[in-house]
């Protein structure tokens, strides 16, 4: 039940809902710990959904969590770009490109326009732009699979680096 809501949301990993990500919110849904009108990209439309997935009544957002706009994707204006890769580390689906001290660009038909790479910029840079074409915006289960593929990298790199940093300290022991 709770991937078939999971699915219900929109797949921005935006946070305002208030949880750290889609699938947590779905989950509070689901255990009484959050309501169904917490997620402002959903927008009425997808409380709407969840409240017939649920068999409960619909209820206008919680403007406490934000309002609902239209499909947006960051934008990054490249003469400012200093190349400092906070926004690549905050972007959840991995829609960013660049380097450290390179200029970086937004993969549009990637990002969920979530905002989250909008805080991190140190150089005010990244504005978002509203979607002409909706047929741009990549689809909740497209954003969900690239979220999920961004969490599995973290974990191998996060997993590579403790196996690393465990066998220089079986050498240095030893050596010893």
């Amino acid at each position: 039940m709770i991937e078939q809501l999971n699915d219900l949301l929109p797949q921005t990993q935006c946070g305002q809902c208030s949880f750290k990500g889609c699938r947590p919110y779905a989950e509070a849904i689901l255990s009484g710990e959050a309501d169904i009108n917490q997620c402002p990209p959903s927008g009425d439309e997808g409380i709407a959904k969840i409240a017939a997935f649920l068999n409960v009544p619909a209820k206008p957002l919680n403007t406490q969590f934000g309002v609902h706009k239209p499909k947006s994707v960051a934008v990054i204006d490249e003469a400012s770009c200093i190349g400092c890769v906070k926004c690549i580390a905050a972007c959840p689906v991995d829609a960013i490109l660049g380097s450290s001290k390179m200029l970086h660009t937004v993969i549009a038909s990637e990002c969920t326009g979530c905002e989250l790479c909008i805080a991190p910029c140190p150089v005010d840079c990244i504005s978002m732009q509203v979607l002409e074409n909706l047929q741009l915006a990549p689809t909740n289960l497209h954003a969900k699979k690239r979220y999920e593929n961004r969490i599995a990298r973290k974990e191998k790199e996060a997993f590579e680096k403790a196996e690393k940093l465990r066998l220089q300290k079986e050498r240095l022991r030893n050596i010893s």
